[in-house]
């Protein structure tokens, strides 16, 4: 694994303006896109510590989902709304399906990974890793910046096209839902939309704020078409508190994330997992911010409310720091603590692997660096290639 220093294409703003991709120009003249540097990896790096341990983590995930829903105890403990156990448990007797979701990994080349976290619901960052990165390789590739025999790991497209292919929605059509408002979440479901068109799914994007209720109790559009299937690009728990939230626990409509997600899309994962699997090479010890085995962590740990989205209010602690008290919207839920594993540096940058599951499949890799040890929500996108 090592960090190549690339010259730009010179119109690439103006390809992402064509296809949408307006959060690549970042805030405060700061890109989100950065093509002037790229992630080399060779073939064994990417099977052997990236799709492999993907594909086992996913494993223990499902199976987490198992031991969460049989433990009441669990369910209080991530903070899932106790009105929606019994729909949560059916969903998952059911085997609905999921679409996708994105681990966050610890990799510097050398060794297994470290799960950082499973973004399980909602996770974004998804059209520039399956799409506008291998067009960033195509093209350099064509005028000669990289070599002919240049590999990428990603088949996140063909993937998605097979999973939306499967969900067995007939001529039903598939409603896809996010505050359009915010680029990243508009983009994402108009990728994801394109995806289940290429699969033969009729689709219809909405604004969540645009789902109606009747008075006979349907979702509906603006245009008044009832919604039977719905994907929804916005974490369950606020979906519930919606005023068609209700109406979801009586399976009025099939939705994905499927609700079993919920047993997956807090950080209360990461002490259920390093329960179920102590001492596994590819966690990090975790523990519920009251369990007094937090102590045997030592004195450098990572906090994380069970709720945050876009490493929001993770505080961290080294040495003799002490951690402050929670602030912002996130902390009320509860806490986890995991054992501090800082990321691995390059030239003064630091990269997040984001290693994408397509219906419980390994599919690719994107990668978000900042120039600073901790990530935050300023990380911005950085291509990769395999050689050799």
């Amino acid at each position: 694994m090592q960090r190549e220093i690339i010259t730009a294409r010179p119109d690439w703003q103006q390809q992402a303006k064509a296809v949408g991709f307006d959060h690549a120009f970042g805030d405060d003249g700061v890109p989100y896109w950065h093509e002037t540097a790229y992630y080399q990896f060779t073939l064994e790096e990417i099977e052997r510590d990236l799709e492999a341990p993907t594909r086992q983590l996913v494993t223990m995930a499902y199976q987490a989902v198992d031991h969460i829903l049989g433990r009441d105890d669990l369910m209080r403990r991530l903070a899932i709304p106790e009105a929606a156990w019994r729909y949560i448990r059916a969903s998952w007797r059911r085997g609905d399906t999921d679409l996708y979701g994105r681990f966050d990994l610890r990799y510097d080349g050398s060794g297994p990974p470290k799960l950082y976290e499973f973004n399980a619901d909602t996770p974004t960052a998804l059209f520039e890793a399956a799409v506008f990165q291998w067009q960033w390789r195509e093209q350099n590739v064509v005028r000669g910046a990289l070599p002919e025999h240049t590999n990428q790991f990603t088949s996140i497209h063909e993937k998605l096209i097979a999973a939306f292919g499967s969900l067995g929605l007939g001529a039903r059509t598939l409603h896809l839902s996010a505050a359009r408002e915010i680029d990243e979440d508009r983009i994402t479901v108009e990728y994801l939309e394109d995806c289940a068109r290429e699969a033969g799914v009729a689709t219809q994007l909405v604004s969540i704020a645009d789902i109606a209720v009747t008075a006979d109790g349907r979702l509906t559009d603006p245009d008044h078409r009832t919604i039977t299937d719905l994907f929804k690009l916005c974490p369950w728990e606020l979906v519930l508190v919606e005023e068609f939230g209700t109406l979801l626990l009586h399976d009025a409509v099939r939705v994905i994330e499927p609700p079993w997600k919920m047993a997956l899309a807090s950080k209360g994962l990461l002490p259920v997992l390093w329960e179920m699997f102590p001492g596994h090479e590819l966690l990090l010890p975790a523990y519920f911010d009251d369990d007094p085995r937090v102590a045997d962590l030592g004195t450098s740990v990572a906090r994380k409310p069970l709720r945050a989205r876009e490493h929001a209010h993770i505080d961290h602690k080294r040495a003799l720091g002490r951690l402050p008290p929670a602030v912002g919207p996130y902390g009320p839920e509860g806490f986890v603590v995991q054992a501090l594993a800082e990321l691995p540096g390059f030239s003064g940058n630091w990269p997040v692997i984001g290693s994408w599951v397509i219906a419980g499949q390994s599919a690719g890799i994107g990668i978000r660096e900042e120039a600073a040890v901790i990530s935050g929500d300023r990380a911005r996108f950085v291509p990769h290639i395999i050689l050799g």
